[in-house]
Protein backbone atom coordinates (compact mmCIF):
# COMPACT_ATOMS: atom_id res chain seq x y z
CA UNK A 1 0.00 0.00 0.00
CA UNK A 2 1.28 3.58 -1.11
CA UNK A 3 2.66 5.10 2.30
CA UNK A 4 1.10 8.59 1.32
CA UNK A 5 -2.35 7.53 0.30
CA UNK A 6 -2.21 5.36 3.53
CA UNK A 7 -1.67 8.06 5.25
CA UNK A 8 -4.46 9.96 3.83
CA UNK A 9 -6.65 7.19 4.88
CA UNK A 10 -5.57 6.98 8.35
CA UNK A 11 -6.40 10.66 8.63
CA UNK A 12 -9.65 10.63 6.89
CA UNK A 13 -10.73 7.99 9.64
CA UNK A 14 -9.76 9.68 12.87
CA UNK A 15 -12.00 12.86 11.63
CA UNK A 16 -14.60 10.78 10.07
CA UNK A 17 -18.53 11.85 10.99
CA UNK A 18 -20.12 9.82 8.72
CA UNK A 19 -21.38 7.66 10.92
CA UNK A 20 -23.20 10.81 12.91
CA UNK A 21 -26.51 12.70 12.21
CA UNK A 22 -27.56 13.70 8.48
CA UNK A 23 -25.33 11.88 7.18
CA UNK A 24 -25.75 8.51 9.44
CA UNK A 25 -29.28 9.15 8.47
CA UNK A 26 -28.46 9.64 4.62
CA UNK A 27 -26.95 6.39 4.84
CA UNK A 28 -29.21 4.93 6.51
CA UNK A 29 -31.49 6.45 3.80
CA UNK A 30 -29.17 5.01 1.21
CA UNK A 31 -29.93 1.69 2.10
CA UNK A 32 -33.39 1.84 1.68
CA UNK A 33 -32.93 2.69 -2.08
CA UNK A 34 -30.24 0.32 -2.51
CA UNK A 35 -32.51 -2.73 -1.53
CA UNK A 36 -34.75 -1.73 -4.87
CA UNK A 37 -31.96 -3.05 -6.84
CA UNK A 38 -29.93 -5.81 -4.97
CA UNK A 39 -29.64 -9.36 -7.37
CA UNK A 40 -29.18 -12.41 -5.59
CA UNK A 41 -25.70 -13.15 -4.28
CA UNK A 42 -22.73 -12.29 -2.00
CA UNK A 43 -22.36 -8.64 -1.82
CA UNK A 44 -18.81 -6.36 -1.93
CA UNK A 45 -18.84 -3.24 -0.10
CA UNK A 46 -15.94 -0.84 -0.98
CA UNK A 47 -14.95 1.47 1.57
CA UNK A 48 -16.85 0.65 4.70
CA UNK A 49 -15.93 3.16 7.42
CA UNK A 50 -17.53 3.13 10.81
CA UNK A 51 -19.79 0.44 8.86
CA UNK A 52 -23.14 2.23 9.09
CA UNK A 53 -23.92 0.68 6.03
CA UNK A 54 -22.18 -2.66 6.64
CA UNK A 55 -24.85 -3.36 9.58
CA UNK A 56 -28.06 -2.98 7.03
CA UNK A 57 -25.97 -5.01 4.44
CA UNK A 58 -25.60 -7.82 7.16
CA UNK A 59 -29.17 -7.88 7.84
CA UNK A 60 -30.20 -8.98 3.99
CA UNK A 61 -28.48 -12.49 4.90
CA UNK A 62 -25.80 -12.43 1.97
CA UNK A 63 -22.01 -12.77 2.23
CA UNK A 64 -20.36 -9.77 2.96
CA UNK A 65 -16.91 -8.88 1.91
CA UNK A 66 -15.51 -5.33 2.93
CA UNK A 67 -12.17 -3.66 1.31
CA UNK A 68 -11.20 -0.91 3.62
CA UNK A 69 -8.32 1.39 2.92
CA UNK A 70 -7.97 2.75 6.50
CA UNK A 71 -6.48 0.48 9.01
CA UNK A 72 -8.12 1.96 11.89
CA UNK A 73 -12.08 0.89 10.60
CA UNK A 74 -11.25 -2.56 9.95
CA UNK A 75 -10.46 -3.78 13.45
CA UNK A 76 -13.71 -2.15 15.24
CA UNK A 77 -15.64 -3.72 11.73
CA UNK A 78 -14.41 -7.44 12.51
CA UNK A 79 -15.47 -6.97 15.85
CA UNK A 80 -18.83 -5.78 15.07
CA UNK A 81 -19.79 -8.17 12.33
CA UNK A 82 -17.70 -11.21 12.71
CA UNK A 83 -19.67 -13.04 10.05
CA UNK A 84 -18.59 -10.18 7.19
CA UNK A 85 -15.03 -10.53 6.02
CA UNK A 86 -13.12 -7.71 6.14
CA UNK A 87 -9.86 -6.91 4.05
CA UNK A 88 -7.02 -3.61 5.39
CA UNK A 89 -6.37 -2.54 1.00
CA UNK A 90 -6.63 -0.08 -0.97
CA UNK A 91 -8.87 -0.29 -4.37
CA UNK A 92 -5.72 -0.14 -6.07
CA UNK A 93 -4.36 -3.54 -5.02
CA UNK A 94 -7.45 -5.51 -4.10
CA UNK A 95 -7.79 -8.77 -5.82
CA UNK A 96 -10.56 -10.63 -4.84
CA UNK A 97 -10.91 -14.26 -5.53
CA UNK A 98 -14.16 -14.31 -6.96
CA UNK A 99 -16.63 -12.00 -8.76
CA UNK A 100 -19.78 -10.65 -6.30
CA UNK A 101 -23.24 -10.19 -7.77
CA UNK A 102 -23.61 -6.79 -6.03
CA UNK A 103 -20.84 -4.32 -5.43
CA UNK A 104 -21.56 -1.10 -3.49
CA UNK A 105 -19.30 2.17 -3.27
CA UNK A 106 -20.76 4.78 -0.70
CA UNK A 107 -19.06 7.65 -1.16
CA UNK A 108 -16.07 6.07 -2.48
CA UNK A 109 -15.33 7.83 -6.14
CA UNK A 110 -15.16 11.37 -4.59
CA UNK A 111 -12.08 9.96 -2.59
CA UNK A 112 -10.28 7.77 -4.85
CA UNK A 113 -7.47 9.39 -7.58
CA UNK A 114 -9.06 7.66 -10.81
CA UNK A 115 -12.57 6.96 -10.47
CA UNK A 116 -12.43 5.54 -13.83
CA UNK A 117 -9.45 3.15 -13.05
CA UNK A 118 -11.78 2.17 -10.00
CA UNK A 119 -14.59 1.27 -12.21
CA UNK A 120 -12.78 -0.44 -14.61
CA UNK A 121 -11.57 -2.69 -11.77
CA UNK A 122 -14.99 -3.14 -10.20
CA UNK A 123 -16.27 -4.05 -13.41
CA UNK A 124 -14.20 -7.19 -13.71
CA UNK A 125 -14.73 -8.05 -10.17
CA UNK A 126 -18.57 -8.44 -11.29
CA UNK A 127 -20.91 -11.20 -11.97
CA UNK A 128 -22.19 -10.68 -15.42
CA UNK A 129 -25.96 -9.96 -14.91
CA UNK A 130 -24.92 -8.41 -11.05
CA UNK A 131 -25.07 -4.70 -10.30
CA UNK A 132 -22.72 -1.93 -9.00
CA UNK A 133 -24.32 0.17 -6.94
CA UNK A 134 -22.67 3.98 -6.25
CA UNK A 135 -23.63 7.05 -4.34
CA UNK A 136 -21.89 10.43 -4.05
CA UNK A 137 -22.50 14.35 -3.85
CA UNK A 138 -24.02 16.36 -5.44
CA UNK A 139 -22.13 19.35 -6.51
CA UNK A 140 -25.79 20.76 -7.81
CA UNK A 141 -27.43 20.63 -4.39
CA UNK A 142 -29.47 23.25 -3.80
CA UNK A 143 -27.17 24.04 -0.07
CA UNK A 144 -24.10 23.89 -2.96
CA UNK A 145 -26.11 26.57 -5.13
CA UNK A 146 -27.08 28.49 -2.36
CA UNK A 147 -23.40 28.95 -1.18
CA UNK A 148 -22.41 30.20 -4.22
CA UNK A 149 -25.04 32.85 -4.21
CA UNK A 150 -23.80 34.01 -1.01
CA UNK A 151 -20.58 34.02 -1.67
CA UNK A 152 -19.41 31.53 0.88
CA UNK A 153 -18.47 28.98 -1.76
CA UNK A 154 -16.48 29.66 -5.13
CA UNK A 155 -18.53 27.25 -7.12
CA UNK A 156 -20.59 24.45 -6.80
CA UNK A 157 -18.22 21.60 -7.56
CA UNK A 158 -15.44 23.31 -5.20
CA UNK A 159 -14.55 21.64 -2.14
CA UNK A 160 -15.85 23.24 1.29
CA UNK A 161 -14.53 22.69 4.79
CA UNK A 162 -16.67 18.98 5.28
CA UNK A 163 -15.38 18.14 1.76
CA UNK A 164 -11.66 18.29 3.63
CA UNK A 165 -12.57 16.86 6.44
CA UNK A 166 -13.56 13.89 4.67
CA UNK A 167 -10.33 13.59 2.30
CA UNK A 168 -12.74 14.27 -1.33
CA UNK A 169 -10.94 14.98 -4.17
CA UNK A 170 -13.73 15.85 -6.29
CA UNK A 171 -17.54 16.68 -6.10
CA UNK A 172 -19.16 15.39 -8.93
CA UNK A 173 -22.22 17.18 -11.10
CA UNK A 174 -24.74 14.79 -12.63
CA UNK A 175 -23.82 14.79 -15.58
CA UNK A 176 -20.28 13.73 -15.08
CA UNK A 177 -21.05 11.24 -12.37
CA UNK A 178 -22.53 9.80 -15.24
CA UNK A 179 -19.74 9.82 -17.38
CA UNK A 180 -17.13 7.74 -15.27
CA UNK A 181 -19.32 5.11 -15.65
CA UNK A 182 -19.53 4.80 -19.44
CA UNK A 183 -15.53 5.76 -19.73
CA UNK A 184 -15.28 2.78 -17.75
CA UNK A 185 -17.49 0.33 -19.89
CA UNK A 186 -20.33 0.30 -17.76
CA UNK A 187 -23.67 0.42 -18.57
CA UNK A 188 -26.22 2.55 -16.55
CA UNK A 189 -29.65 1.27 -15.84
CA UNK A 190 -30.38 3.82 -13.41
CA UNK A 191 -29.58 7.14 -12.15
CA UNK A 192 -31.44 8.62 -9.00
CA UNK A 193 -31.39 10.75 -6.52
CA UNK A 194 -31.99 11.02 -2.68
CA UNK A 195 -31.75 13.90 0.22
CA UNK A 196 -32.85 17.69 -0.97
CA UNK A 197 -30.75 19.58 0.87
CA UNK A 198 -31.83 23.49 0.80
CA UNK A 199 -28.71 24.19 3.49
CA UNK A 200 -25.80 22.63 5.51
CA UNK A 201 -25.51 19.53 7.76
CA UNK A 202 -25.06 21.29 10.77
CA UNK A 203 -27.99 23.39 10.52
CA UNK A 204 -30.06 20.70 9.57
CA UNK A 205 -29.07 18.69 12.76
CA UNK A 206 -29.52 21.99 15.00
CA UNK A 207 -33.35 22.64 13.60
CA UNK A 208 -34.66 19.85 12.02
CA UNK A 209 -36.94 17.28 13.42
CA UNK A 210 -36.74 13.60 12.22
CA UNK A 211 -39.76 14.39 10.59
CA UNK A 212 -38.35 16.87 8.70
CA UNK A 213 -34.85 15.11 7.83
CA UNK A 214 -36.84 12.14 6.64
CA UNK A 215 -39.50 14.12 4.42
CA UNK A 216 -36.36 16.12 2.58
CA UNK A 217 -34.88 12.48 1.93
CA UNK A 218 -37.93 11.49 -0.16
CA UNK A 219 -38.20 14.48 -1.41
CA UNK A 220 -34.34 14.35 -2.76
CA UNK A 221 -35.66 11.37 -5.18
CA UNK A 222 -38.32 13.66 -6.89
CA UNK A 223 -35.64 16.02 -8.08
CA UNK A 224 -32.42 14.03 -8.46
CA UNK A 225 -30.75 16.50 -10.49
CA UNK A 226 -30.57 19.02 -7.11
CA UNK A 227 -30.97 16.64 -4.67
CA UNK A 228 -28.07 16.46 -1.95
CA UNK A 229 -26.52 12.58 -3.17
CA UNK A 230 -27.19 11.21 -6.57
CA UNK A 231 -26.46 7.63 -7.46
CA UNK A 232 -25.84 5.22 -10.31
CA UNK A 233 -26.97 1.58 -10.45
CA UNK A 234 -24.86 -0.37 -13.19
CA UNK A 235 -24.11 -3.31 -15.07
CA UNK A 236 -21.34 -4.72 -16.98
CA UNK A 237 -21.31 -3.58 -20.64
CA UNK A 238 -23.42 -5.69 -22.74
CA UNK A 239 -24.95 -7.33 -19.78
CA UNK A 240 -28.95 -7.40 -18.56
Amino acid sequence: MPASEKAILEDIAVRSVYALGANAASTQYCFRVLQRFLVDGDILELGPAEGVMTGMLVSTGRNITCVEGAEAFCQPLSERFPTVEVVHSIFEEYQPRKQFANIIMGHVLEHVEDPVAILRQAREWLLPGGILFAAVPNARSLHRQAGVVMGVLEAENALNDMDRRHGHRRVFDPEGFRQVFLRAGLSIGFFGGYFLKPVSSGQIEANWSEDMLQAFMVLGERYPDIAGEIYVVASRGGTA
